[in-house]
């Protein structure tokens, strides 16, 4: 994407006047996203991911640090979680600045977090909330318990979309489930309902052959299901890329449905285009749009795909050259 600038001279001295003419600043406005999650030093999750797929989606990304994952491309070995004032200066100091469009909500690192943050989501209620519940089955079993329970209590009722693959869902929401069918989607959803969310995304169900299938739920009903080739390649990270794309399309304006539907289709292609940068799992390239020539044109991942009662379009998320 270029812009033409009208005085293309030197920059202004530091501490001098500002320059008059078009600036960049005011020929440009990107809506901003804010997302609370852990830095994974891998880039597989986390910050790294939610910037990379953000800002694939042509938002900016404002980052507050929750947690620092200790891990490599295998597993997680532990983490160590921000001071709850931390973690809320970060993001009052932003949002006092900046207008946010919308709001991800990843892994938070404790309970206090997870009070904190619930607390600014219901201060700014005006701004959806994306929630992501990745596996933590890392973490010991008390910790585990207590953050879950924070976050059932505390954060899904600030949450309007729920994101999360089947099995952790189902574990943390339906525990006690003892019917001889296993949960529907629909089933998930209700689950999610009763504490505020209006809306959930279940990732990961399978389904006949080799797919996968991914449905988004209210308690009423099934709005949309689209259905991937399973790949055979284990993948860490894909959730994380799923939330964020999702989460940067509905603060550019994207209605749910067709939010669902392009950033299912970005996670298929990063998938697709996946590498692994060291001796565990593979990762999402989640720029995988602009490692081609400018003249190459990357196959829509909806050739693949079966997608009902949405309507996929071609990826970048948008039309924008980078």
């Amino acid at each position: 994407m270029s812009t033409d600038l009208t005085d293309p001279v030197d920059p202004p001295i530091e501490g001098g006047p500002p320059r008059e003419g078009n600036t960049i600043a005011q020929q440009l406005t990107l809506p901003c996203v804010l997302s609370f999650n852990a830095n994974d030093p891998t880039g597989a999750g986390g910050l790294a991911a939610d910037i990379a797929a953000m800002g694939s989606a042509s938002v900016h990304m404002l980052p507050v640090v929750t947690a620092v994952l200790i891990r490599d491309t295998t597993d997680i070995q532990d983490h160590v979680a921000l001071e709850e004032e931390t973690v809320t200066d970060q993001a009052r100091m932003v949002l006092e600045d900046i207008p946010v469009a919308s709001i991800k909500v990843g892994f938070l690192g404790s309970p206090e977090n997870v009070s904190a943050v619930a607390q600014i989501a219901n201060d700014y209620a005006e701004i959806p909330v994306v929630a992501y519940m990745p596996s933590i089955t890392w973490m010991d079993e008390l910790a585990l318990d207590a953050y879950l329970d924070a976050f059932t209590e505390l954060m899904l009722p600030q949450t309007a979309v729920l994101v999360g693959n089947y099995s952790t869902l189902c574990r943390w929401l339906l525990p006690d489930w003892d019917h001889e069918k296993p949960p529907s989607p629909r089933d998930v959803a209700r689950a999610a309902q009763v504490h505020g969310v209006s809306y959930t995304l279940v990732t990961g169900v399978n389904a006949p052959g080799q797919f996968l299938e991914n449905h988004l739920a209210s308690p009423e009903s099934v709005l949309a299901t689209a259905r991937f080739e399973r790949f055979d390649t284990t993948f860490v990270g894909a959730g994380e890329t799923l939330s964020a794309a999702l989460t940067a399309l509905l603060g550019a304006g994207e209605d749910l449905q067709n939010a669902c539907a392009e950033a299912l289709t970005y996670l298929d292609q990063s998938l697709d285009a996946g590498f692994a940068p060291g001796m565990g799992l593979a990762i999402p390239d989640r720029l995988f749009w602009g490692r081609g020539d400018e003249d190459e044109v990357v196959s829509p991942a909806a050739s693949d795909a079966e997608i009902d009662g949405i309507d996929l379009g071609d990826f970048p998320l948008d039309d924008t050259k980078h």
